[in-house]
């Protein structure tokens, strides 16, 4: 197993099928800003399929598979379909905005998926627009509604953003009372070095649920495994759904952080706040290099593997405490 210096187990990674995403977030990228990798970068179904098919045999059993957007990425549902047939035990899950789901939930139930994270941020359809510059509301509400008549968890990611979607914090609750799904409110993190992160937008998870504990009774719940994820999760009474806060920012859960992210250009990152990268690219393309020392660097790098809250205390206020843009990391 993949094991760190501060004696971190990791059993799960998040993999970027593609930097691309057809959603404009004013939080995640400017336009003009981010650099798109180029194609040839960009590894080959194959090699991210050899990959995975590697970090099984170091007992990883958590594949989350992300974007920008994976939907967007031509014959995603082919290399889903490759990777249920090669690592049969393997627990992938898809992370996405849900634009682009129409008519493919059916076939994701047929490959096995069972567990999707839909981002999305408001309720309101003139809102969706302003952060997103696409008016695409309608569209991720069918795909919740499809997920959900399928048979699969859905947990619905929430950037919370004070002055933009703060006073929507009740109606995302009251959506948990009547549908069988997680509403996660993510702090609003300083990422991407054209990000309009600013100290005004931050929102503490704190305050999130003073806010939704004003429309509902929560009741703290305990994790149940150690490849459930960072939200701390609230039952609420009477209710169909869950409330998950997700502290990044204020209250860190790094000693109990157990992954890592590959870039859809092939490049390691043992910590969302560390522009710190390892070259996978070059092993995976070099015949002369086999599983076995791709997996060596691998382990290296995770004997690396930083405390994260300890760079966001070295930040300056204003400053991103990264500067690759979240699209380009997967999240």
């Amino acid at each position: 197993m993949f094991h760190d210096s501060y004696g971190r187990e990791v059993n799960y990674i998040r993999l970027s099928v593609t930097d691309r995403c057809n959603l404009q977030c004013f939080y995640c990228r400017t336009d003009g800003c981010v650099k798109f990798i180029p194609h040839e970068n960009v590894l080959s179904y194959e090699e991210m399929l050899r990959l995975v098919k590697a970090a099984e045999k170091m007992n990883v059993s958590k594949l989350r598979l992300t974007g920008g957007e994976p939907f967007v990425r031509k014959d995603f549902l082919a290399f889903l379909g490759m990777l249920k047939e090669e690592c049969p035990k393997l627990d992938v899950r898809i992370t996405t905005n849900g634009t682009l789901l129409g008519g493919k939930v059916p076939a994701l139930k047929h490959l096995g998926i069972k567990r999707i994270n839909i981002s999305l941020d408001t309720l309101k359809a003139e809102k969706f627009k302003e952060i997103t510059s696409r008016d695409f509301l309608p569209r991720v509400e069918r795909a919740i509604d499809d997920c959900l008549h399928y048979g699969l968890t859905v947990k619905i990611n929430v950037v919370a953003m004070r002055g933009v979607n703060d006073n929507e914090i009740r109606d995302f609750v009251k959506l948990a009372k009547v549908l069988p799904v997680d509403i996660r409110f993510i702090e609003f993190m300083p990422i991407g070095g054209c990000s309009h992160w600013k100290e005004g937008y931050a929102i503490s998870a704190k305050e999130i649920l003073q806010e939704a504990q004003s429309v509902a009774k929560l009741t703290p719940l305990e994790k149940k495994s150690k490849t459930d994820g960072p939200a701390r999760l609230y039952s609420i009474q009477n209710g169909e759904g869950r409330i998950g806060m997700i502290s990044a920012m204020s209250d860190h859960f790094c000693k109990t952080c157990n992954r890592l992210r590959i870039t859809s250009d092939g490049r390691l990152r043992t910590c969302l706040f560390s522009d710190k990268e390892y070259k996978l690219r070059p092993a995976l393309r070099n015949s002369r290099l086999d599983d076995d020392q791709l997996l060596r660097i691998m382990q290296r790098a995770t004997e690396s593997k930083p405390l994260g809250y300890k760079l966001l205390e070295k930040r300056l206020n204003s400053a991103s405490v990264c500067t690759k843009a979240m699209s380009s990391i997967g999240g």
